[in-house]
């Protein structure tokens, strides 16, 4: 298998959890401490780390110290990930597309 679908293969299973959904959708506003994201999934700060270190091993999100306090983790989203599953989305809506051309025109000539 060759690495793309790997990658791909891993951004599918780190967004098949809801709750990891919702991370990325706080985390579209802007970087944030694991605590908050906790508290705004309604979850434990260990309940919710299993779900960053998922997100984190998918390539979705990184952390960073967060300013003066090293202890501070702040995630925020990565790009490519998210670039990559628009790619291959994109090939996916083309297939249909052309998919329903074709049998557009087979319905148009008296099929």
């Amino acid at each position: 298998m060759n690495n793309h679908v790997n990658e791909l293969d891993g951004t599918l299973a780190a967004l098949a959890d809801p709750t990891r959904r919702k991370v990325i959708e706080l985390l579209r506003d802007g970087p944030r401490p694991a605590g908050e994201l906790a508290q705004a999934v309604q979850m434990s700060a260990p309940a919710l780390s299993r779900h960053l270190r998922v997100l984190r091993a998918g390539g979705l999100v990184e952390a960073a110290a967060g300013g003066d306090d090293a202890r501070l983790r702040l995630y925020t989203l990565r790009r490519e990930p998210f670039t990559a599953l628009q790619s291959w989305l994109d090939q996916v809506q083309a297939f249909w597309a052309e998919q329903l051309g074709s049998f557009k025109d087979h319905v148009e000539r008296g099929g």
